[in-house]
């Protein structure tokens, strides 16, 4: 199976949104940019925030895309388009409000979910096979509620929640990479259910 070489986080720019439950994906991938030392550059053609990093002997791109949420597709399009990275080889890190706080999820395809930004990447990579690791940010019971809710931040003890899973999923990270998800699924699914 192929590892990884772009890791996309997703979320919104700017700092209004900077805390919202919507930007999980942004955080998970500024952790493994902080811990790695490396800098994000915007990249035009790519619509978005970029950084090549040596991880655990892979070189990976990271890309939080800067198009808000509904047109993610284009910088994810636009950076696979021009490395020839498969989609096989894209983890797309996203908020999913069918995941309670605390709990994560590795898997490959798959449906949107309504989720507007794996909506815009299926349509820009004409495929849903891509990677996914679905943060949990919880439901608010009520679909009306939904787009207020994701662009809000979370309770603290909701956000705490939702940081243990980052800190969680963080240490698959070489698994994802040599492209082992079998041995990363069991170990974050099994983890996640204790």
């Amino acid at each position: 199976m192929p590892g990884i070489r772009l890791i996309v986080g997703l979320g919104n720019p700017g700092l209004e949104y900077e805390d919202t439950r919507h930007n999980a994906g942004f955080w998970w991938v500024e952790r493994i940019a902080a811990a790695r030392k490396a800098m994000f550059n915007a990249e035009k053609k790519f619509h978005g925030l970029t950084t090549r990093a040596h991880l655990d002997g892979h070189e990976t791109w990271l890309l939080k895309p800067q198009t808000f949420m509904n047109r993610s597709g284009q910088a994810v399009g636009a950076l696979a388009g021009f490395y020839k990275i498969t989609p096989e080889e894209i983890l797309v890190v996203h908020d999913e409000l069918d995941l309670a706080p605390g709990d994560a999820r590795l898997k490959k395809g798959g449906g949107h979910g309504g989720h507007n930004g794996l909506k815009d990447i299926i349509a820009h990579l004409g495929t849903p096979d891509f990677w996914r690791l679905r943060i949990g940010i919880g439901h608010p019971g009520d679909k009306n509620q939904v787009a207020d809710y994701v662009l809000h931040p979370a309770r603290r003890e909701e956000q705490e929640l939702i940081e243990s899973a980052v800190d969680k999923s963080l240490p698959l990270l070489p698994q994802i990479l040599a492209g082992d998800f079998p041995a990363a699924m069991l170990k974050l699914h099994t983890k996640a259910a204790k």
